[in-house]
């Protein structure tokens, strides 16, 4: 969820048309209650240059590393050379032709990504800290995936492709702590989205680090820090440039090329500011057409997984191998698709399609060279005025979720030996040992815990969120008769959540100080196969994903 408090400062000063974005402050919220006042200060996007932890007090390289080193014995550094032109920043339609030419294994592959990541990503001057665990089976299960490809088993382009998932994910072998020393033992089955990524082939490389419980937790800290993992960094910038989050560690990977692609998360934004920071490509699908089942959540209104990748085809590759419906998701849907989501090949999805662009975005030059690209390629822009409507109460309505969907997921899909069972009950055992467990404190965590809030009065609080949301794009929409909604990383993220309406963000370029930014495309309900589409004509008009330096 990080940056998304700077999108609860963007609805607050949304009619105000002369404000800049960057200028945003952001109400406070009650210690007490999260309720948004008149000065959010306390929990506002910060730009943190000194952190209070860097490397994790909780765990280190060597235990990351101890199982699966003696099976890296045998890969050098010149397997690692030799393989690097045929790897690096390539997709996976690339890579599949690359493994179809034996040009390597998926055992190789695997190898590949392990040693860079060993490599790279901790306890050295460019570490990254963007994993926090490893499949110890991964290169075992790269052997089948080899076999099967030899007798012609493989039917989906996910197949042997090595996937980080966030940490708030469900997986064997591997604890599921979202980040949490509560949660450092909390070994479980694998999620839904799991089971069906290994049923269309795909490889469980391991585990991305994140913004501890999914950035609804310590509210005046980092994005990218957690206790477990350490804090995430920017490959463009350490320590200069934010990560975004909360799904820090997958966007950080994707962009360093420590796997193919991750799975994030997002309430509103977690996926979109991870992605356009780390200049990757983020989509936020609508809510039901991913399961949610087995991930540690925030908010079950608001929740989803999604992926995040270098190009919008992987995009749609990784989307295509992970939805589906889930009979134990009660948002669950389910999608009578014709054809798979991937297999762009429309130079001419742009053209005529009318996108809407708020007014208050025009002086940022690099949207402003985004829309002249999507022009060239047919598209109309309408500049638009935003709708004058805010989203009261959104920090209640994840404080009530979250204080009943928390011990849902402990009581459903947690490790059976976790006896913790609220928020209370994890905000207790942090006390025991504060340095370790909670260095920028847990406001967050007591602002859900003091929440008096009933049933009753959180479903007034969806009504009214979900009617301004869908208000917010659905009146220009009709006004302006537009196909979609143009924005920057993740600023209209909060809205795009509330009305439940999927967003995708394509790499648009790079401001002055190198902070990568990207174009986000926010289209209505179960619109991805156009989301997809637009985005891919956008992306190879303009090529503007660069990878980040000292990495390759």
């Amino acid at each position: 969820m990080r940056n998304f408090f700077f999108l609860i400062a963007f609805i607050f000063i949304c009619s105000c048309k002369n404000s800049k974005l960057s200028e945003t402050k952001t109400p406070d919220v009650d210690s007490e209650t999260n309720e948004a006042s008149s000065d959010l200060s306390a929990i506002s996007t910060k730009d943190f240059r000194e952190f209070k932890v860097l490397d994790s007090k909780n765990l280190t390289k060597a235990e990351i590393w101890e199982a699966i080193n003696p099976q890296l014995a045998d890969f050098t550094e010149a397997d690692y050379s030799r393989l690097k032109p045929f790897v690096l920043e390539q997709d996976i339609t690339t890579l599949q032709n690359n493994r179809r030419g034996s040009k390597f294994t998926y055992v190789e592959l695997t190898k590949f990504y392990l040693y860079r990541i060993r490599k790279f990503d901790r306890e050295n001057e460019l570490s990254l800290n963007s994993v926090i665990a490893i499949n110890p089976n991964v290169i075992e299960q790269a052997k089948i995936k080899d076999r099967d490809f030899i007798n012609k088993k493989w039917k989906h382009p996910i197949f042997g492709m090595p996937i980080l998932l966030k940490d708030n994910v469900n997986a064997l072998d591997m604890a599921t702590t979202a980040g949490a020393v509560a949660l450092k033992d909390n070994f479980t089955e694998d999620a839904f989205i799991v089971d069906k990524l290994k049923s269309n082939g795909a490889l469980i490389l391991g585990k991305a680090n994140l913004s501890e419980w999914a950035y609804f937790f310590c509210g005046d800290c980092p994005s990218g820090y957690s206790a477990i993992g350490g804090q995430t960094l920017n490959p463009y910038g350490r320590r200069i440039i934010d990560t975004g989050g909360s799904s820090s560690g997958s966007g950080v990977s994707v962009a360093a090329n420590f796997c193919v692609a991750a799975i994030g998360s997002e309430t509103a934004g977690s996926i979109l500011s991870p992605a356009s920071q780390n200049s990757t490509v983020g989509l936020k699908p609508t809510i039901g057409l991913v399961s949610r089942s087995g991930i540690v959540p925030i908010s079950s209104t608001l929740d989803t997984a999604g992926p995040i990748t270098k190009t919008v085809t992987d995009n749609a590759i990784l989307l295509d191998a992970i939805y589906g419906y889930d009979k134990s998701d009660s948002k669950s849907m389910t999608i009578e698709n014709s054809e798979t989501y991937y297999g762009m090949s429309s130079t001419n999805a742009l053209a005529g399609k009318r996108f809407g662009a708020p007014k208050r975005l025009l002086t940022d030059t690099l949207y402003s060279n985004a829309l002249k690209v999507l022009k060239e390629q047919g598209a109309e822009i309408v500049e638009i005025d935003e709708e004058q409507v805010g989203l009261p109460n959104f920090l209640r309505l994840l404080n009530l979720d979250m204080k009943k969907d928390l011990p849902t997921y402990i009581e459903g899909y947690a490790n059976k030996n976790i006896d913790l069972r609220t928020v209370s009950d994890v905000m207790d055992f942090n006390l025991k040992d504060s340095l370790k467990t909670m260095p920028y404190g847990q406001s967050l965590f007591k602002g859900i815990a003091n929440d008096r809030g009933d049933a009753r009065y959180l479903e007034r609080i969806k009504d009214t969120l979900s009617t301004n949301g869908k208000q917010y794009f659905d009146n220009p929409m009709k006004t302006h008769n537009l196909d979609g909604f143009l924005s920057i990383n993740n600023y209209h993220a909060a809205f795009a959540a509330v009305a439940e309406y999927p967003a995708l963000t394509v790499p648009m370029g790079y401001a002055g100080n190198g902070a990568p930014k990207g174009l986000t495309f926010i289209a209505k309900p179960l619109q991805e196969k156009q989301l997809l589409e637009w985005a891919y004509v956008y992306e190879q008009a303009s090529k503007m994903r660069i990878a980040p330096k000292n990495y390759n």
